[in-house]
């Protein structure tokens, strides 16, 4: 079993930036990716970025191409989110995601959830 805990959400203005850390424990740590995930108020949640933890490949939505890197240290089993020019529309709970698999990574589902970390973006 993988637990999987965010921290370094907060209240930023309009222009600033946060960086997400996703800290995996439990299990051996070896998936085949890792994802971050949002969700803003009244909204589905939405795919932001993926990085393949071997070779860190990585994949952003279109929204947060060239303001967002992902990023592993696969020493400390973390993966982060750096965040920039931070817009309004990027406020949402952040959520980090496993693939466990390249199967459940074809299948877009996720076998392991962190708990979430609020993002607020102030005008």
């Amino acid at each position: 079993q993988v637990q999987l805990v965010e921290s370094g959400g907060g209240l930023v203005q309009a222009g600033g930036s946060l960086r997400l850390s996703c800290a995996a424990s439990g299990a051996t740590f070896s998936p085949y990716a890792v994802g971050w995930l949002r969700q803003a108020p009244g909204k589905e949640r939405e795919f932001v970025a993926r990085i393949s933890w071997s070779i860190a490949r990585t994949y952003y939505a279109d929204s947060v191409k060239g303001r967002f890197t992902i990023s592993r240290d696969n020493a400390k089993n973390t993966v982060y989110l750096q965040m920039n020019g931070l817009k309004p529309e990027d406020t949402a709970v952040y959520y980090c995601a496993v693939h466990d698999t390249v199967h459940t990574a074809l299948a877009a589902t996720y076998d392991y959830w962190g708990q979430g970390t609020q993002v607020t973006v102030s005008s």
